[in-house]
């Protein structure tokens, strides 16, 4: 049986991104500059797939996403097909587990993993597709500072800025509820 993976384009204030999903989940979330180019890329990652453009009928799925890039208080019960290598899985499921508002250091999670050399760690972060929901733009220099994001800089300080600034509503509207801003499973 082919491997049918549906994708579609959404706006936001951050630019553009594709959704690409499986029979299993999302497979995909990237923000894109160039549509063609991110449309090709998806075909190199998927070359044994039948690719399919559904805007109709993953309009809903657009709408949940964009709302996440506006919104990161969100979760949104959408779900994963990760696929990577088992490492690669390993990292971006440590990646869910960062609280929204919270980073983490690339060393610091090599460590969780067993290692002091971050470099395997990075290399895994760089290859997740699944921006905000596998939140690496969490994962910052040792010293605090932004490094690269796949998807830009300037995007990942938005995120975080807004993540922070999410926290600080929730906290100040439920101060109880402060602690259950893990994100969803």
């Amino acid at each position: 049986m082919c491997d049918i993976i549906h994708f579609a384009w959404g706006k936001s204030g951050l630019g553009d991104f594709l959704v690409a999903v499986s029979a299993k989940g999302l497979v995909a979330f990237e923000f894109a500059n160039q549509r063609q180019t991110a449309e090709e890329a998806l075909h190199a990652r998927f070359p044994d797939a039948e690719i399919v453009s559904n805007e109709s009928g993953l309009a809903e799925l657009v709408g949940t996403t964009a709302q996440l890039v506006e919104q990161p208080g969100l979760a949104p019960d959408i779900p994963l097909d990760l696929r990577g290598t088992p490492y690669e899985i390993n990292v971006w499921q440590m990646l869910r587990d960062i609280p929204m508002g919270e980073t983490i250091h690339y060393g610091a999670l090599a460590a969780l993993l067993g290692t002091r050399d971050a470099r395997d760690v990075t290399k895994a972060i760089a290859a997740n597709p699944i921006a905000i929901l596998v939140p690496c733009h969490r994962v910052l220099k040792k010293d605090g500072s932004i490094s690269g994001y796949r998807w830009g800089v300037y995007r990942k300080r938005v995120l975080l800025q807004r993540e922070k600034e999410a926290v600080a509503r929730y906290a100040t509207a439920r101060p109880e509820a402060q602690h259950s801003l893990r994100p969803a499973a």
